[in-house]
């Protein structure tokens, strides 16, 4: 939220050696970041406040006028008013407005100087909002005050050079989301009190309270009586998370009257527009108190008001002109005919307040934030009350806001009050909870020391009650590790507006976040470390994803939502998880695999000219094991319910562009199926033997492409999966080429082997090659298989050396050569066991695998 300190310094004061940039350090430290200060206005020089004396048509242009403008003292003519010509409709004898003078720099940097406007002098110009940097767009020229002193600086008189804080309050913290609320946190800093900047006019109250005895008591009701002559009334429905409603009738308002320029002022400074005085004195009052309220117009309330949930099927047309269907779960404000606005989010068109307004309900109400969290994001609207009510406000605050908004209409629209209406359900206010404090937990989270005395000066700053605990003659006697404290116990009472106060630990945090994170000397925490071994049985994460970067690949962290369409092109028709209450549309499934999120990583860097990218992520997907209309979880035995969801660890990368990055010692080529198959052989090889690995040839991979993608096995069960995108997404995905991904199941691929003993041999190593045709699909994993096991014990290694297509090999074969490492660890072999052992293999690919002899030699 967006705070002028001319605003805040109304509520509290701080020390002058505070100016605005360590104000702003202060509210960072203690837990409010100030992520920007700015100035009120843009820069600007010689722009003072004049009066127009007289307005004379323009003798050569219908839409010109020759204004006579006074500026107070004297120019440097020696006379004190001055020649303008101007063009806005609103100029008139007596509008008191802004003048840039002769020598004037406006924003933009924009200069004023004399000039002749079709043959008629004009010394300077009278300036609108807009040229001034005030607005984004307005009307005419400024029109100030009656009583503006004419003469005197625009900037001083208007306190541009006003500094404003965008501050981010965190969602626990709907408190802070006011001027009153960050007042409360400066005074808690710089231990002054806070002031009371104004003295609402107060109203009188009829109260109904309610504690429904029997189900079939369904509201709780306040009517009108006495002077109100149309017994306006008011209920809440209990049960629908409305607990205190408030309403006041306010009569004769002039909802054309203007907003007074210092209220204007004020809503632009932080970001809101003026609209009329009666929407502008509720966003006024929400911005000063935190307490959102709303505005009716009574001519289009039937009866009285009532908060109730929706019904099914009911309709409501917003102010913004939307017409949205009802669910039962939304909170409604209603009239005794039809709803008239989303509680706690935004006001229906049909009763909204127009220019012709006469009789104003203002309606001020306590919402659990349960009620009002994700209603507007439903409808796609964030609104600022929205924003309140979800955090929480003030369960005691509505009085208050009722009154300063009713002394605000009565003093700007001349309206009338009448006395106000209140009905509130106790039981189902929150308990105002008592959290136990003690010094010893106090020393060991902060570790320092702090005074029973200051314990109880900072919570007590933050308006919270303290009271210390009787503590044991015995445990008083004890030494200390809290000097000045001893084994103290506070009970300690949070005040209405502190929803994030429930367990000792919070107060523990207000009491660091005061004193100052920046005052905690740095130790060491003495903690018992037992060491322990670590699991054989699993390869550490942290060594897979160095494995991964140590090859060039860039860890990513991607969102686990993604976008349906996304996904749906990638994975087809597979059953998603959908989200009751998405962030975006583009995020409304849970991903299904980890390509989607890579996938759109590679795009954005695509976008960004980076070509080369190589990414990996290890994160969790979220499968269903049943279609998403089937949303009742079966049964198991003892009547346990089987989730449909099903969520696995998978490790993911993307490849895509050169093999290597751009250099002048070799020529650059793309990236392929089998740079990418490397990569995994060399990361698989972490957890098991390269014997136990194969890539199975895949064609029912949809994205992938047929010929350039298999699966990946592990001791014949599948793992994983990779290979080239398929070319028919290219154009789809806005990708130029074709990028390499792979998945794989991380718990099945990264269950290591325990680590065995194996004997070393003594005995020299024997080398055999041979050269066989075989058929053409036949892959590399058969024929190991084969030479495994016709080799027996003896084979220690089997290497490929060559694989050839071409003249000399038939159609539809193509040539293998061999590489056989034998080895025995009781003997040295002889020529003849190598000999028998490579004919063995010979018989066995040709009886297997059709293989035929094409050559074989001795090295």
């Amino acid at each position: 939220m967006k705070l002028a300190l001319s605003w805040l310094a109304e509520w509290v004061d701080w020390p002058t050696a505070w100016d605005a940039a360590e104000l702003a350090r202060r509210l960072t430290a203690a837990g409010f970041e100030v992520e920007a200060l700015s100035p009120a206005a843009p820069p600007f020089q010689r722009v003072i406040v004049a009066r127009v004396s007289a307005v004379e048509p323009h003798p050569q242009a219908d839409r010109l006028r020759v204004c006579q403008v006074q500026i107070g003292g004297s120019n440097v003519s020696g006379t004190s008013s001055v020649q303008i010509v101007c063009g806005a409709a609103n100029a008139r004898v007596g509008l008191v407005s802004a003048l840039a003078q002769v020598g004037a720099r406006l924003p933009g940097d924009k200069s004023i100087g004399a000039a002749k406007l079709r043959g008629v002098e004009s010394q300077g110009m009278l300036c609108s909002a807009r040229e001034l940097g005030l607005s984004e767009a307005s009307e005419g020229i400024l029109e100030l005050p009656a009583d503006a002193p004419v003469g005197e600086d625009l900037r001083s008189y208007l306190n541009l050079d006003d500094v404003v804080l965008d501050v981010n309050v965190t969602a626990n913290r709907g408190d802070a989301m006011s001027v009153l609320g960050l007042a409360r946190e400066v005074a808690a800093l710089s231990g002054n009190s806070l002031k009371v900047p104004h003295s609402p006019t107060r109203i009188g109250t009829s109260t109904a309270t309610s504690t429904p005895s029997s189900a079939s008591k369904s509201t709780s009701q306040s009517s009108a009586t006495g002077a109100d002559a149309d017994h306006f009334g008011i209920s809440v429905q209990p049960g629908s998370g409305a607990a205190r409603l408030l309403v006041a009738l306010l009569r004769g308002a002039d909802n054309t009257r203007p907003t007074p320029l210092w209220m204007r002022e004020r809503l632009r400074r932080v970001g809101l527009r003026s609209i009329s005085a009666v929407v502008d004195v509720t966003n006024y009052v929400m911005l000063e108190l935190g307490q959102p309220l709303h505005a009716y117009d009574r001519s289009q309330v039937r009866g009285g008001l009532e908060a109730r949930r929706a019904l099914a099927g009911e309709r409501l047309t917003l102010l913004d002109g939307r017409e949205i269907e009802l669910t039962p779960d939304v909170l409604l404000i209603a009239d005794e005919q039809r709803p008239l606005g989303l509680a706690g989010v935004m006001g229906g068109q049909g009763s909204a307040i127009s220019p012709e307004t006469r009789d104003v309900v203002l309606e001020v109400a306590w919402f659990a934030p349960a009620a009002i969290a994700g209603r507007a994001r439903r409808f796609g609207l964030v609104t600022d009350a929205s924003q309140r009510f979800e955090r929480g406000v003030d369960w005691r605050g509505q009085e208050r806001a009722l009154e300063r908004a009713v002394s605000l209409l009565a003093e700007i629209t001349g309206a009338v009050a009448s006395a106000s209406r209140l009905v509130e359900l106790p039981a189902e206010l929150p308990a105002v909870p008592t959290v136990t404090l003690r010094a010893k937990r106090l020393q060991r989270l902060l570790g320092v020391n702090v005074e029973a005395s200051e314990i109880e000066r900072r919570l007590g700053s933050l308006a919270m009650q303290v009271s210390r605990a009787p503590t044991p003659a015995a445990a008083a006697d004890a030494v200390s590790p809290v000097a000045g404290t001893g084994s103290a116990v506070w009970h300690v009472q949070p005040p209405s507006w502190r929803f994030d106060i429930a367990i000792e630990a919070d107060l523990i945090e207000e009491i660091a976040r005061l004193r100052g994170l920046d005052v905690i000397a740095e130790a060491d925490a003495p903690l018992l470390v037992r060491p322990r071994a670590p699991l054989a049985g699993r390869v550490d994460a942290r060594v897979v994803m160095r494995t991964l970067a140590a090859r060039g690949y860039q860890e990513v962290i991607t969102y686990a939502f993604v976008d349906p369409a996304l996904q749906r092109t990638l994975l087809g028709e597979v059953p998603t998880i959908e989200l009751a209450n998405p962030i975006a549309s583009d995020l409304s499934v849970m991903r299904a695999s980890l390509w989607p999120g890579l996938v759109q990583a590679a795009r954005e860097n695509l976008r960004r000219q980076q070509p080369r990218v190589r990414l990996f992520e290890l994160a969790t997907q979220f499968e269903r094991s049943e279609p998403a209309t089937t949303a009742t979880p079966t049964t198991m035995r003892g009547g346990a319910a089987a989730s449909p969801y099903r969520e696995r660890r998978m490790l993911a990368g993307l490849v895509l562009g050169a093999r290597l990055p751009e250099q002048w010692g070799s020529a650059a080529a793309p990236v392929d199926f089998f740079d990418v198959k490397g990569d995994l052989q060399a990361l698989l090889a972490l957890s098991s033997s390269p014997e136990e690995l194969s890539f199975e040839p895949a064609a029912d991979i949809l994205c992938l492409h047929p010929g350039r993608s298999a699966h990946i096995l592990r001791a014949g069960r599948r793992v994983g999966r990779m290979g080239e995108l398929h070319p028919g997404l290219l154009r789809a995905l806005d990708l130029g080429q074709a990028p390499l991904l792979f998945e794989l199941d991380y718990e099945q691929t990264f269950a290591a082997q325990v680590v065995q003993f194996r004997e070393v041999s003594r005995f020299p190593r024997i080398r055999r090659d041979i050269s066989v045709t075989i058929p053409e699909q036949t892959a590399f994993a058969a024929v190991r298989e084969r030479v495994t096991v016709a080799a027996a014990r003896l084979l220690k290694e089997l290497l490929v050396f060559d694989i050839y297509h071409g003249d000399g090999v038939e159609s539809g074969r193509k040539s293998l050569a061999l590489g056989l490492i034998l080895q025995d660890l009781d003997r040295t072999l002889t020529d003849e066991d190598a000999d028998r052992t490579v004919r063995a293999v010979l018989d066995d690919l040709q009886a297997h695998l059709g293989a035929r002899i094409r050559e074989q030699r001795q090295p």
